[in-house]
C-alpha cells in the first residue's frame, strides 16, 4: 500500500499510542531508579533492567509505530525484523538481570547452583540461536523450527527465574510472589504470539497484556525504591 492511499486504522493508532506510552514509562522509570538509587546496587540493577527492556523493545516498537502511521514498506519490514531479533536478545538478558536482582533482594538466601547454571546456559543458547541467519528475521516466513527451538529454550530460562521467586515467596514482606505471576503472564502471552501470529495475526493482541506484565515487574521495583 503506498503512502498516497494509506489511511491509518484506529486499532493501529491505539496500539501506537500504547507503545509510545510504554516506552516513555520505561524510560522515566529507568531514570528514577538511577536518580534515587543512592548507590544501592539493587536499584542500579533495576535501572539497567528497565533501560534494557526499553532499549530492546524500542528497536521493534518504533518501527511498528511508524508503520501504524505511515503504512508498511520494505524498509519498515526490515526494521521490524531486526527489531524483533534485538528485542529477543534483550528479553533474554532481562531474565539474567532478574536473576541477580533476586540474589540482591534476598541476600540471605542462596540460589541452587544447578538452577543458576540452567538459567545461564539456556539464556546463552537462546542468544546464540538468535544470531543465526537461518532465523530469517526480515522475511515474512521466518523459520518456524528455529522459532520453536529458541522459544523452548527461552521458556527454560523463564521457568528457572520463576522457581527462584517462588522459593523466596513473601520473604521480608516484599510480596515478590507477584513476580511469579507477572512472568507466567508474560510467557503465556508471548509464546502463542511468536509461534502463531504469522498464521493468525489477531493473536498479536496478546502482546498488550504481555507488555503490561513487564510494566508490573518494573512497578514492583519502584515500590521497593519508594
Amino acid at each position: 500500500m503506498t503512502k498516497d492511499t494509506y489511511k491509518p486504522r484506529v486499532p493501529d493508532l491505539m496500539e501506537a499510542i500504547f507503545d509510545i506510552c510504554y516506552l516513555t514509562f520505561d524510560l522515566i522509570a529507568g531514570i528514577l531508579f538511577f536518580a534515587f538509587s543512592k548507590g544501592n546496587i539493587l536499584f542500579v540493577l533495576y535501572g539497567i533492567l528497565t533501560l534494557t527492556l526499553c532499549g530492546g523493545d524500542a528497536f521493534h516498537l518504533i518501527p511498528r509505530v511508524i508503520r501504524a502511521i505511515k503504512g508498511s514498506n520494505e524498509k519498515i519490514k526490515k526494521q521490524l525484523g531486526i527489531g524483533l531479533q534485538v528485542s529477543s536478545i534483550t528479553m533474554t538478558i532481562f531474565y539474567i538481570i532478574l536473576l541477580y536482582i533476586w540474589k540482591l533482594t534476598f541476600y540471605e538466601m542462596k540460589a541452587p547452583v544447578i538452577l543458576e547454571i540452567i538459567i545461564w546456559v539456556s539464556a546463552i543458547v537462546r542468544i546464540v540461536i538468535c544470531f543465526l541467519p537461518q532465523n530469517n528475521w526480515c522475511s515474512d516466513e521466518g523459520n518456524l523450527k528455529l522459532s520453536i527451538i529458541r522459544n523452548a529454550v527461552f521458556a527454560v530460562t523463564g521457568i528457572g527465574v520463576i522457581i527462584l521467586y517462588a522459593i523466596s515467596g513473601n520473604t521480608y514482606g516484599y510480596h515478590m510472589t507477584r513476580m511469579v505471576a507477572a512472568i507466567i503472564i508474560s510467557f503465556g502471552c508471548y509464546l502463542p504470539v511468536t509461534l502463531l501470529s504469522k498464521k493468525m495475526p489477531k493473536i498479536g493482541m496478546l502482546m498488550i497484556p504481555k507488555t503490561c506484565a513487564y510494566i508490573w515487574v518494573i512497578v514492583m521495583g519502584l515500590q521497593l525504591l519508594f
